[in-house]
């Protein structure tokens, strides 16, 4: 036997099983045969040393320790990607390019959350390998990177190449190290990104090896050179010279496309085998992308899309206490600015004294921030192993922070409430409710504007908004104000005296009598004066009214001052009336059924499809589960419609839908 040509052949025998294994997916030997030829591999080398290879894979193995990294100059900058967090700054994104001349195809691609990695290959074999840095100069880390078999020592074609591509541990290699290290009583690994961060910095390349790293390969940085013209292109090259790229990637040509891929992906992450933090947007044609360029930090041609984070942690700096329309004490958190499910959160409410004491939750502390139900900014438990000793315990305040009245707390609500009925921050609250988009919609009155009309005297209760005519001179002599945003402010107070009464009563500000609920005493009593003199009984006889908004009903409705405003209001003409502005037609098709709408809708919005089914006796979801009665499907269908599929659900198109409908018009 000759030993060199029989490593030769070992080498070339190992090297296209891990191409197979880890390229295509597709073993084409054992792992016994595999572990056999290189122990032979392995036992030759150490016998004949002097025709040991570069590329061996027992290099895989490592063995190899060093003192420290040396520094690599990156030939082409390794610039990060700028990130978005939300519809509006994809759709921001896609018009800047458009606005350049420019009608793009993208490609959209998993963003593995891990660390960047650039290998250089001299006429195919790997020669050197380097994280990121700082964009300009990286660490070499050759040594460990041999050891990831998801990385080729050689390529298919002797070619002179630089890639690119994201080095991460796997969910299930995290577990098994974290079994292992809690047997010895070391600490445990965090999570995937900061264990491959870790890994790939280890000065033993024996130690980096027992980690089982992967590599995933998504950029090519010259790919003109080489004959491409697309993004797409490029990675089909590089797979065929044997670089293990992800086969979730996607060519679309418009925003759907993009929000499609992003809504599927992010429904598909928890059961992925690896870590992804989101996608990645990148122009396809190089030529475009060439044009766009850089800015000084990230190119001009892609954007990374971060999934929301469904739990983040800030510091909590401060509580404090705002005053709502009711009276209503609530503590509220100041935070450290952190973005939460594409929201930046600076405050977030704590609901009340009981929920602070009971999660124990401290000025100082480092909190969970969420969102409740994917909306409303909420504080979690503190981590209270971070705690320094620094933080201060919370204590209630005692006074109003507005009025300075002692506030109250009745022994069966959890909530402390001012009582004076005169406190500037509950009538302030109570205006700027009853102006908002849904009580009665006058635009033109937001927070800062109607805090300064009720500052300067000119509106002290609702009814005031119905006189504001009467200081039109004096309102256009305001800063920022003038006679074109005075006439519009004046049409929207104009046009509010139509609103059905549901919109003024909501607005009223009753306690606990939200919109829903104002909906269903509206469409019950029709007018107002029938709900006035409605009975505790009465009410408490309706769906979906219990004992404590009947009451609140009846005592707010006993009080003369507010029987006295809507007077005024009636006098000014407004409204009192449910009008019904939908016509309900209970269609068998429709009535006591659960719709979800997926993909693009090119005769209707899907607002206006919403009020079409809710119209016919239907309702409308946004998740598809197995209450689902039917999904009506555009173009471009996201998972809601791979779902719809697996539960057996009834799928209508487009058409059918339309056809539907306008049957009864």
């Amino acid at each position: 036997m000759n030993p060199k040509l029989r490593i030769e052949e070992l080498i070339n025998i190992l090297n296209e099983a891990n191409y197979n294994y880890y390229i295509l997916d597709n073993p084409t030997i054992s792992d016994q045969e595999f572990d056999k030829y290189l122990r032979e591999l392995t036992e030759l080398e150490m016998e004949y040393p002097d025709l040991k290879r570069d590329d061996s894979p027992t290099v895989r193995v490592g063995g190899s320790v060093i003192e420290g990294f040396e520094k690599v100059p990156h030939s082409i900058p390794m610039l990060s990607i700028g990130d978005v967090f939300n519809e509006e700054e994809i759709i921001d994104f896609d018009t800047k390019i458009k606005k350049e001349g420019f009608n793009p195809e993208y490609v959209c691609e998993l963003k593995i959350d891990g660390l960047s990695v650039s290998l250089h290959y001299e006429k195919g074999k790997l020669v050197r390998a380097a994280t990121r840095g700082n964009g300009v100069v990286g660490d070499d880390i050759t040594n460990n990177v041999k050891t990831i078999k998801t990385i080729p020592l050689t390529l298919k074609e002797e070619i002179d190449i630089e890639v690119r591509g994201e080095i991460y541990m796997s969910k299930d290699t995290l577990k098994k190290l974290n079994m292992e290290r809690e047997k010895k009583g070391m600490p445990l690994l965090q999570n995937c990104r900061n264990a491959a961060s870790g890994s790939i910095k280890l000065l033993d390349s024996k130690e980096v090896a027992k980690r089982n790293l992967e590599c995933f390969i998504y950029h090519l940085p010259n790919p003109l050179d080489y004959g491409l013209n697309n993004h797409e292109e490029s990675l089909n090259f590089m797979k065929k010279l044997g670089f293990r790229t992800n086969p979730n990637n996607r060519v679309v040509t418009n925003i759907d496309g993009i929000m499609n891929f992003i809504e599927e992906k992010g429904q598909l992450r928890p059961n992925l085998p690896y870590d992804i933090d989101g996608v990645v947007v990148k122009v396809n044609n190089i030529n475009m992308q060439n044009k766009l360029g850089f800015t000084s930090k990230y190119p001009k041609w892609c954007i990374a899309y971060k999934f929301p984070a469904e739990i983040s942690y800030t510091k909590l700096i401060d509580i404090i206490f705002t005053v709502g329309r009711t009276g209503q004490i609530t503590p509220n958190a100041v935070l450290e600015p952190v973005i939460v499910q594409g929201s930046t959160i600076k405050r977030a409410t704590l609901h009340n004294e009981d929920n602070i004491i009971t999660k124990d939750i401290r000025v100082g502390d480092i909190v969970s921030i969420y969102k409740a139900g994917d909306v409303i900014p909420a504080v979690g438990a503190p981590l209270t192993m971070r705690r320094t000793g620094n933080e201060q315990s919370f204590k209630m305040i005692e006074n109003c922070p507005i009025c300075g009245a002692k506030i109250v707390r009745k022994e069966e609500e959890a909530d402390y409430f001012c009582p004076n009925d005169l406190c500037p921050a509950r009538n302030v609250s109570s205006l700027i409710h009853f102006a908002s988009k849904d009580a009665m919609n006058i635009e033109g009155l937001g927070d800062s504007i109607m805090e300064d009309l009720y500052n300067y005297g000119y509106i002290k209760d609702i009814s005031d908004i119905y006189t504001l005519n009467k200081y039109q001179k004096e309102l256009e002599q305001l800063e920022g104000y003038g006679k074109k945003s005075v006439d519009n402010l004046f049409t929207s107070i104009e046009n509010s005296k139509k609103n059905s009464m549901e919109k003024l009563l909501f607005g009223l500000g009753i306690k606990q009598v939200g919109s829903k609920t104002a909906k269903i005493l509206s469409q019950k009593y029709l007018i107002i004066d029938n709900l006035i003199k409605a009975s505790y009984d009465d009410l408490t006889n309706i769906p979906d009214i219990g004992p404590i908004i009947a009451t609140n009903i009846v005592e707010f409705f006993k009080d003369e001052n507010n029987l006295n405003i809507i007077n005024k209001l009636k006098e000014y003409g407004l409204n009192m009336q449910y009008i019904s502005d939908n016509k309900v037609i209970l269609d068998d098709n429709f009535n006591n059924k659960t719709f979800v709408l997926t993909g693009t809708l090119t005769t209707i919005t899907r607002d206006k499809a919403s009020i079409e089914i809710e119209n016919r006796g239907g309702k409308v979801t946004s998740s598809v589960t197995k209450k689902t009665s039917v999904v009506v499907v555009g173009d471009n269908p996201g998972s809601k419609y791979d779902k719809a599929i697996t539960l057996g659900i009834e799928i209508w198109n487009e058409d059918k839908f339309m056809e539907l409908i306008k049957k009864d018009n």
